[in-house]
């Protein structure tokens, strides 16, 4: 595309009403010698330094945005994280004030080693910049970047978990222009089995989500702030310790059944309403074999796979062909040197919900900056409105069991895209969607709803004292009578169950329209989840637009009624995979008690 046609598409762009350029295909313009091969921005089928492309338009869909100069300017994403490169030719015009080295207290981010490379990659994917002749770009290529090492080992205390989520000693930096507003963490935990919730328990849970509330609700002037969270990598696989053999992997026997290994409301900060929560997939329009999913998942974004058979993230990387993802054991065609890439100053091999969040982010800054009187609630409603229903024909998961009367059933344990009662999509795979960033900027420009007042409800106790069947699909029930009147965003239950093998569970919160979300996968967990669940908090995103008023059913079902094998694969090489028997629990749970609130507008 030459210049004459990136003129027209600005002139035409500004003509356009609020809805004729939705579904207009543009190129990406051109000025830096990596974005051809950026399928996440553009998706041509191109290989992206791998062995193989996806499937064209499996992608953030940013052409126009750009091409009309809506790139994130004004907005300052923070990238909490290891440390980051900013003096990386790429990101140094985007660096502001308020990087934070907690190792050397100063402000000078650069990376401790050469292998610390993941926080210059996820900054690269928010804001790498455009035009430059150099490397490739980012979802936000005009938004500002600051960072804050926070993942490096001796820096996770409390004091810096609050500093680099927006809790700056000087109060009046937050309503500065250059304080963050969206905040991207990169990481999280792949947890066997289940967790308490509890503020008394475990106090750092509640100074925790009141920052994050205070920092989304009150900063820039009460427009506020978003904090997107990755929702792990734990489809597959679980590391795990062994008291005799050691510590490695954790498989189970038919992939276990199809469903996820890890749900992402196990990890607690996942279940925090205060965190957009994404799921990734790749450059063939699917979910990333790895990618932790649930009904937390707020929308997906692209991660890809590994970058050798199949495209994975092409972002910045720690400078030097010793340094970041370079070395050979991680390479692939663009490592080592390449025409494109002289200095080694690039990667093609990011990927993971590490990937998918900072792109999340990124088109974040970009509907910002299109619009910066927005609200952080409006920001979510307008993802939750115009994300894309992708790979439109999957399933959902159903899991084939004998039940206790040794009778052959099924059980729906992950929906296929289902509308709920207010018109939106919703699948636990991904959330609301795809991000379609040209589709959200369009909404964004033009956008004039009034969502109402934001409104957090108390906790209500439900007693319940429900038997749950051995392995049997009538499982136990329990409702709770809704009074007030609210449009939902996100409901939050915390349950208490006594159960010998939680693995085995389902559960399920059906709303008074008749919607069904599941809020915890069977078969989630690993042979330590024999405790039963004692607060365990679980969020849905399923109900959004729906009224809360009226009757809320809770369904807890026991999945399991015989053994199941698994493999324990230590990473120690040459050692032989070991295979262990799970034993079946065979008595009745309990579902003793749970409590439900409602996050919503009036």
């Amino acid at each position: 595309m030459n210049i004459k046609i990136t003129k027209l598409a600005l002139v035409v762009a500004a003509s356009l009403s609020a809805n004729a350029f939705a579904n207009i295909e543009y190129p990406l313009m051109p000025g830096d010698p990596l974005v051809d091969q950026q399928w996440h921005l553009k998706n041509t089928g191109q290989a992206a330094f791998s062995d193989r492309g996806g499937k064209a338009g499996e992608d953030m869909n940013v052409s126009l945005a750009h091409a009309m100069g809506i790139m994130g300017a004004g907005v300052t994403a923070a990238v909490i994280d290891g440390g980051v490169e900013v003096q990386h030719p790429d990101l140094i015009d985007n660096a502001r004030p308020g990087s934070w080295n907690f190792t050397t207290n100063s402000p000078d981010l650069a990376p401790g080693s050469p292998t610390d490379r993941h926080g210059t990659a996820v900054a690269g994917i928010i804001a790498s910049s455009a035009f430059n002749g150099i490397g490739g770009r980012g979802v936000a290529p005009r938004a500002g970047l600051v960072g804050f090492n926070y993942l490096v080992s001796g820096n996770q205390t409390t004091a810096n978990w609050l500093q680099s989520h927006g809790m700056y000693s000087d109060g009046f930096a937050r309503q500065s222009f250059d304080f963050p507003r969206v905040f991207n963490q990169s990481y999280g935990r792949t947890l066997s089995s289940p967790r308490s919730f509890d503020y008394e328990e475990s106090p750092w849970l509640k100074t925790y989500e009141d920052a994050q509330e205070e920092i989304t609700r009150t900063t820039h002037g009460g427009r506020g702030a978003i904090f997107v969270k990755s929702a792990g990598n734990g489809y597959e696989r679980q590391t795990f310790t062994h008291s005799e053999l050691g510590r490695g992997y954790l498989w189970f026997d038919n992939k276990n059944h199809g469903l996820p290994l890890q749900n992402v409301n196990l990890e607690r900060m996942d279940t925090s309403f205060w965190n957009l929560v994404a799921s990734a997939y790749n450059a063939d329009g699917e979910l990333s074999s790895y990618s932790t999913v649930g009904s937390s998942v707020f929308v997906s974004a692209p991660g890809g796979q590994y970058g050798t058979t199949s495209p994975a993230i092409i972002t910045t990387d720690v400078s030097g062909c010793s340094a970041g993802y370079n070395p050979l054991w991680l390479r692939n065609d663009l490592h080592g040197g390449h025409p494109l890439d002289p200095n080694c100053d690039y990667s093609a091999r990011s990927n993971g919900t590490s990937a998918a969040a900072p792109n999340v982010a990124g088109a974040i800054a970009v509907i910002m900056s299109a619009n910066p009187a927005l609200s952080w609630l409006d920001v979510r409603n307008i993802l939750a409105t115009t994300s894309r229903r992708i790979d439109a024909d999957h399933p959902g998961v159903a899991l084939s069991f004998k039940d206790s009367e040794g009778k052959q059933v099924s059980y729906q344990a992950i929906d296929k895209w289902q509308t709920n009662a207010a018109g939106y999509q919703f699948h636990n795979f991904f959330g609301f969607g795809a991000v379609d960033v040209d589709a959200a900027v369009n909404l964004a420009r033009f956008y004039d709803k009034n969502l109402g007042e934001f409104v957090k409800t108390d906790r209500v106790l439900v007693t319940a004292d429900a038997e749950i069947p051995d392995g049997h699909l009538s499982g136990a029930q329990s409702t709770f009578n809704n009074e007030q009147t609210l449009t939902v965003d996100a409901v939050q239950i915390r349950v208490n169950i006594d159960h010998t093998s939680t693995r085995d569970l389902a559960i399920e919160l059906i709303s008074p329209s008749g919607t069904r979300s599941v809020v915890m996968t069977p078969r989630t967990g690993t042979i330590l989840g024999k405790s039963g669940m004692q607060n365990t908090q679980m969020l849905s995103h399923h109900f959004y637009g729906e009224q809360a008023k009226g009757e809320w059913t809770l369904r807890v079902i026991d999945t399991a009624s015989e053994d199941e094998a698994y493999i324990f694969d230590p990473r120690t090489s040459g050692e032989p995979n070991v295979n262990m028997v799970h034993r079946n629990n065979t008595e009745n749970g309990v579902l003793k008690s749970w409590d439900i609130r409602f996050f919503g507008r009036k």
